[in-house]
């Protein structure tokens, strides 16, 4: 089996015991890290605690359906977090309902995993703005990812490999903030390296994207997470 959902968190919502646990042994085989609630109330819990890149949400769920806590998601926590619903509803009006309350796909059981597996990847890459690889621009600083470069104000800059990704993360979610937590899992999944791993390619990152130019692009909101943006004028004046 291929490694392909390397290094993604999901989480699936899915009370059918013996069902969770083979969709989980197998995304988990495929190289993803699974957070697993049976139940809404769990399934809250672990929406507002963790990121996930993806949610696999059961429909039918005791106390409370999966559209109910796919508008949880949307609505109350703010997140994007592509949604697949899992059911065994086929109705058209189903369907429709879970796209109305924030869905983003739609498989009807008994499904094939490998289907559900080629479902995440095309959601996870229309997230990731990775279906066509466009240049990443913000301010003067601009990232090719087919070639690989970065430039700002027309220099070219040369990062590590850890760096460029760094870079290439922040930049396809500027300007929202990117978490801690969420970083560390795209880069290194479960195994990271060491508490200070993370700090360390940050700093270099700054070195070469931050130091040498007057405006500063990169951002670290203590015990929140990180981003890079435009700045505005009232910053830069504070930077001058």
């Amino acid at each position: 089996m291929t490694q392909s959902l390397q290094k993604l968190s999901l989480l699936l919502v899915e009370d059918h015991r013996e069902l969770a646990q083979t969709i989980v042994e197998y995304l988990e085989e495929s190289g993803a890290t699974v957070d697993y609630a049976g139940n809404p109330s769990l399934a809250r819990e672990l929406m507002r605690e963790h990121h996930h890149d993806l949610i696999l949400l059961d429909i039918m769920l005791p106390g409370e359906d999966g559209y109910s806590l796919c508008n949880f998601l949307r609505t109350e926590l703010m997140k994007d977090a592509p949604v697949i619903f899992l059911t065994a509803r086929d109705q058209l009006d189903d369907k429709l309902e879970g796209f109305s309350r924030g869905g983003d796909d739609y498989i009807v059981k008994p499904f094939a995993l490998p289907e559900l597996a080629a479902r995440i990847q095309a959601l996870i890459r229309r997230q990731r703005h990775e279906v066509a690889p466009n240049v990443l621009q913000v301010a003067d600083l601009e990232l090719d990812p087919s070639r690989q470069e970065v430039r700002r104000a027309g220099q070219l800059l040369k990062l590590s490999p850890t760096a460029f990704r760094i870079l290439r993360i922040l930049m396809r979610e500027s300007p929202r903030l990117v978490s801690r937590e969420q970083l560390e899992q795209e880069l290194w999944g479960d195994l990271v390296p060491d508490s200070d791993a993370l700090r360390s390619h940050l700093y270099n990152l700054r070195k070469v994207v931050d130091k040498p130019f007057e405006t500063k692009l990169l951002e670290t909101m203590p015990g929140v997470g990180f981003l890079i943006r435009k700045p505005t004028q009232e910053s830069d004046r504070n930077s001058a």
